[in-house]
């Protein structure tokens, strides 16, 4: 099946990288780029539906412009690349293309902003990761070049790694140089009985194609452990299963995935 990735774009600072890093790694994968933008339409609320529509058709009309303008700046003058600008939900809009006959990835920026001095993802990119039942890589904004070389998997007991979508993210991968290391977290109150056995059978299944490993960090000191091995000099990317509640009450908070991801700049992969 062919590749395509979906690129939203805002317009943000965040755009321009976003966008060369879907392009860096779609030449890998021969992924088709898509990128999609969301138009806000600014319209007294008591007008007339004619007038309404005109508005938002020339908003509509002009994120093209801006859409055609970027892409232009970033890609290269013979890649292939669509464009779709709608006042509809990023969620409506996102269903529609996910339906057509592709294996796709989403890309989302990550905007960090300070809150009670922790560091969280923008609102949009929480939705979309809500409310979208397909594999997102969500981007911190420094990064523009694709790597891959090292791939760390957050496992937990209670939300099992979907196998499936995993498989399916990897097949974006080239298994040539790539290290996955399967990683569990967890506190001394915390039963985890099983997860080492986990971890183990998930290293096995992907031996065959990866250099895999196993990390368990145990302890109230268990960020500053995985520091060490994620935040380091190398490109690399982190991988989290969603569970059934909001990705940002349960899994950012079990895993300290906000303070990793933006503190070490690392691309999140979120799996369905």
């Amino acid at each position: 099946m062919k590749k395509r990735f979906i690129i939203l774009i805002d317009f943000s600072e965040y755009s321009k990288n976003l966008l060369k890093y879907a392009y860096d790694w779609s030449k890998q994968v021969n992924a088709e780029l898509l990128l999609v933008h969301q138009t806000t339409v600014m319209a007294p609320a008591l007008i007339d539906s004619e007038i309404r529509k005109a508005i938002t058709q020339h908003a509509n009309e002009e994120a093209f412009i801006k859409l055609q303008k970027l892409a232009k700046e970033v890609l290269p003058p013979n890649v292939k690349v669509s464009y779709s600008v709608s006042e509809n939900l990023l969620e409506f809009t996102l269903q529609k293309y996910l339906a057509e006959f592709f294996d796709h990835i989403i890309f989302v920026g990550l905007k960090g902003t300070g809150l009670l001095k922790q560091i969280f993802i923008g609102s949009v990119a929480v939705e979309v990761i809500n409310k979208t039942k397909n594999i997102i890589v969500a981007m911190p904004k420094e990064i523009y070049k694709f790597s891959h070389e090292k791939i760390f998997v957050a496992v937990t007991e209670k939300h099992p790694l979907n196998i499936s979508e995993f498989k399916n993210f990897l097949n974006f991968v080239d298994g040539g140089k790539t290290s996955i290391t399967f990683f569990n977290l967890y506190k001394p109150s915390e039963k985890n009985e099983n997860i080492q056995k986990q971890l183990e059978e998930l290293s096995e299944m992907f031996a065959n194609r990866f250099n895999t490993s196993i990390a368990v960090y145990r302890g109230d000191s268990s960020f500053v452990d995985i520091k060490k091995v994620i935040n380091n000099k190398i490109d690399e990317i982190l991988v989290v299963q969603k569970g059934s509640r909001h990705l940002t009450d349960q899994l950012f908070r079990k895993f300290f995935i906000n303070e990793l991801v933006f503190e070490g700049q690392t691309p999140l992969v979120v799996l369905p």
